[in-house]
């Protein structure tokens, strides 16, 4: 259970994120195809309907993490580029998860950087609290929030 109301601040992670070339942002509808089959190949089969259920709200309840082209310049998300993903509100209201990174990026803050993602937008919708589910490693996770 993490309280949303005391949330460490994003802005600092998100930037340490951009400085390594990767961008952190809630994910479009159009990117739904790419994500899921990412998410099916990659992480988990059943991970993919959910990040499906995601980018079905409006706005989605899903957010990713991609590298950006070397100049800087944001890119098109592709199987290639696609680095992580996180989710909230899939099987109930007030639940973040699931969530992966590529196996390479493990150490990379990216999990932190996407789980901030959506505890932040989850405050924003006026949440007080979320339920961290899905934690199977906690690595990324631990004395994070």
């Amino acid at each position: 259970m993490v309280n949303l109301r005391v949330l460490r601040d994003i802005e600092p992670v998100l930037a340490e994120q951009s400085a390594n070339g990767v961008e952190v942002r809630r994910a479009y509808p159009s990117e739904s195809d790419v994500i899921a089959h990412w998410v099916r190949e990659r992480i988990n089969p059943n991970w993919g309907v959910a990040s499906e259920v995601a980018l079905e709200q409006t706005p989605p309840d899903c957010f990713i993490a991609y590298r950006t082209n070397p100049d800087g310049e944001s890119s098109v998300v592709s199987d290639e580029n696609l680095l992580g993903f996180a989710c909230y509100d899939v099987v109930t209201k007030g639940v973040f998860g699931p969530s992966a990174v590529r196996e390479d990026q493990s150490n990379s803050g990216i999990s932190t950087a996407l789980m901030l993602s959506c505890l932040h937008a989850m405050a924003e919708a006026n949440y007080p609290h979320a339920v961290i589910g899905w934690a199977g490693s906690t690595d990324g996770y631990s004395g994070r929030a």
